[in-house]
């Protein structure tokens, strides 16, 4: 299904789209960041993110999100890098 589908990319995050009938989410989190308790913060952050900017997306997709790998992961480094992406999203007709 997602090799059909496109890339777009922020410093934190790597956003894999694809159109859908409804909106989705997942996020791959890979043993690079550190031990499952790190991992999965990341993965709570990213949720929160997600779910708090998503009426920022016109269009129903199904989503994956990858982060990079980084010392400190935060809110607001999350939220900085989904708004990029989501912009970029947009920006791209499909």
């Amino acid at each position: 299904m997602f090799q059909r589908g496109k890339k777009v990319f922020s410093p934190n995050i790597t956003l894999l789209y694809f159109p859908s009938n409804a909106l989705s989410m997942g996020v791959a989190v890979s043993k690079k960041h550190g031990k499952a308790v790190k991992r999965n913060r990341i993965k709570r952050l990213l949720r929160a993110v997600f779910s708090d900017n998503c009426q920022l997306l016109d269009k129903q997709y199904s989503i994956i999100l990858i982060p990079k790998v980084a010392e400190e992961y935060s809110y607001k480094t999350f939220e900085k890098s989904i708004k990029i992406c989501f912009k970029k999203v947009k920006e791209c007709k499909n």
